[in-house]
């Protein structure tokens, strides 16, 4: 058989196993879903370096030491990001609007995996699509199968370990086009999170299911006169070698004010910084840009003084990054397109209002929507940049790379960056665990709806098919807890369901009386009523009680449980 066949076949056949899993998992509880994140954080971290090693040796980008960093991140970082995050059951209340929040999985996960951060984007993705009780199927990038699939078995063993059905996490092992677009395409496939190159991910907004997928990088880094200017390109040799460049949002231009051009060159040269002359970065160039105007996979993600050997550019051998002073952007420059190795683009521009143009340039040609940083101490000149570049991530201060990305700044830890509108992406977010989740909602009437006879005049239609809201609705407090609660009687008994009176069971005792009757709905401002009143609450396994009236009353012992079955 030949090898898209096979490829296609397998696609086929892990969609089935994840589905069946699903159907399981679904109806997994919080406490559940919990236990099974908390064992595959725990195998992650142990394997993170293992599993960099691997990712280096079998693709050749980066550095075992920052690929291990991404590892941790995404186990531990990640991971203690959205473990507070609530997905399942009623995950948000508005007691005002009397509407109700509940999650619901979107189902299976159709993941395409990069060979630039291979196991950390496995380990991040598997994470966020388990923590809503969804499934994942992987499709590696060819170039990282083994690494890929290695990552996957750690993560799928550690969660059936913990209790997860089998099939939840699961990669394909003959990645071909024609298998990641069967996977892609599949009617079990509910979603797509695509992470690589622009001809895939538009292939994953075509297949005609909803998908997340990202725009490349290219990301300026502006440095204003007011900067610390040591620290602003510690900040960008940082970023930009880390892992030697491969992650989407490094830095690949820096933008210098003009009073401080000069202290800024020397201290790059201070730092490991090389300033190619014509004829160097013509040679750079020519072995770095393809005629398509994207990076040679030969020398992406490798370090700054291989690169200048394989050009043939003599550089120090403490050299870390590799400057090409440029006049413009574009295909006339094709050292200014986002290179995912250590080289930047070097501009000096007059003052901020120059500079913020050049960055607007530089991320039209390939970045936008995507990152960008501005080094600066001025307030006011930071609000520019942040009301006007097409970036939907402007990091101040800090290096992109790990701005970008939550390590560095207050942003969602994720590895996958969205670039909304300007990058033709359905978001701007960094993509978490509430992107895989539908949304369920519970919406009580709090404005009665009054109606017309159909032999009324058009006239009288045309005055009340639209009724108005009572003014309360619109601009008061919202409703009172005791009307809220006769609206809750009411609608229950309307289906056949008769309210419970409340009792007050002896506040020293936590065993319901034995005829004591569970009440069928708790919310927060029962639970306040009975702190006021010094009561307990009597509740039933089949009680609806909302989060909040949960935690409240669990922390004042204000629950105790019926004694008889309903």
């Amino acid at each position: 058989m030949d090898k898209d066949l096979q490829s296609v076949q397998e696609a086929r056949s892990l969609l089935i196993a994840a589905h069946d899993a699903w159907t399981k998992f679904e109806h997994f509880t919080e406490d559940q879903v919990e236990r099974i994140l908390l064992e595959m954080s725990k195998v992650a971290i142990a394997n993170a370096e293992p599993l960099a090693k691997l990712a280096v040796e079998e693709t050749g980008y980066g550095t075992v030491e920052h690929k291990t960093l991404k590892n941790l991140f995404c186990a531990d970082d990640v991971y203690r990001a959205i473990r507070p995050m609530k997905t399942v059951g009623i995950v948000n209340e508005d007691t005002e609007k009397k509407v109700f929040e509940v999650a619901s999985p979107i189902g299976v996960i159709a993941a395409i995996i990069p060979s630039t951060n291979p196991t950390s984007t496995a380990i991040y993705k598997a994470l966020i699509a388990l923590k809503g009780r969804n499934v994942i199927v992987f499709s590696p990038h060819p170039s990282a199968t083994r690494c890929i699939n290695e990552t996957s078995r750690l993560l799928a063993e550690s969660a059936e370990r913990a209790g997860a059905p089998r099939g939840v996490i699961s990669c394909m092992t003959m990645p071909a086009m024609e298998g990641t677009q069967e996977l892609m395409k599949h009617r079990l496939t509910s979603l797509i999170l695509a992470t690589g190159g622009t001809g895939l991910v538009r292939a994953a907004y075509s297949a005609g299911k909803p998908a997340y997928g990202v725009g490349p990088g290219n990301a300026p880094a502006f440095i204003e006169r007011t900067a610390n200017v040591k620290k602003a390109v510690h900040d960008v040799i940082s970023g930009k070698t880390f892992d030697n460049g491969v992650l989407c949002s490094s830095e690949n231009s820096v933008v210098v004010d003009a009073p401080i051009a000069d202290d800024v060159r020397r201290e790059f040269q201070a730092q490991g910084g090389y300033f190619m002359n014509a004829a160097e970065m013509d040679a750079v160039a020519k072995a770095l840009v393809s005629p398509q105007r994207l990076p040679n996979p030969a020398l992406v993600g490798k370090s700054a003084v291989l690169i200048a050997e394989k050009c043939g550019v003599r550089v120090p051998a403490d050299t870390r990054v590799l400057l090409a002073p440029l006049d413009g952007v574009g295909r006339d420059y094709p050292l200014s397109i986002e290179k995912l190795c250590p080289v930047l683009s070097y501009y000096v521009v007059k003052d901020w209002r120059e500079g913020c143009e050049r960055c607007k340039q530089i991320l039209r040609y390939g970045g936008m929507g995507h990152t960008m940083s501005i080094h600066s101490q001025n307030d006011q000149v930071i609000l520019e940049f942040g009301l006007h570049k097409p970036a939907f991530r402007i990091v101040v201060n800090s290096p992109t790379t790990h701005g970008s990305i939550g390590l560095s700044t207050g942003l969602d830890p994720s590895m996958t960056l969205g670039c909304g509108g300007y990058g033709g992406n359905i978001t701007s977010d960094n993509i978490s665990p509430r992107h895989l989740l539908n949304v369920k909602r519970l919406a009580y009437e709090i404005a009665p709806v009054t109606s017309t006879r159909p032999s009324e005049n058009a006239e009288n239609l045309s005055k009340t098919a639209l009724p108005k809201a009572p003014a309360a609705a619109v601009s008061g407090p919202g409703i009172a807890a005791g009307q809220l609660g006769r609206r809750i009687d009411e609608f229950l008994a309307s289906r056949g369901y008769v309210a419970p009176a409340k009792t007050t069971p002896a506040p020293q005792t936590e065993k319901a009386a034995p005829l004591s009757k569970p009440l069928d709905f708790v919310c927060e401002e029962d639970v306040r009523q009975a702190m006021r009143q010094g009561r307990k609450l009597v509740v039933g396994e089949r009680t609806i009680v909302t989060p909040a009236a949960r935690d409240l009353a669990e922390q004042h012992r204000l629950f105790v449980t019926a004694d008889w079955p309903r």
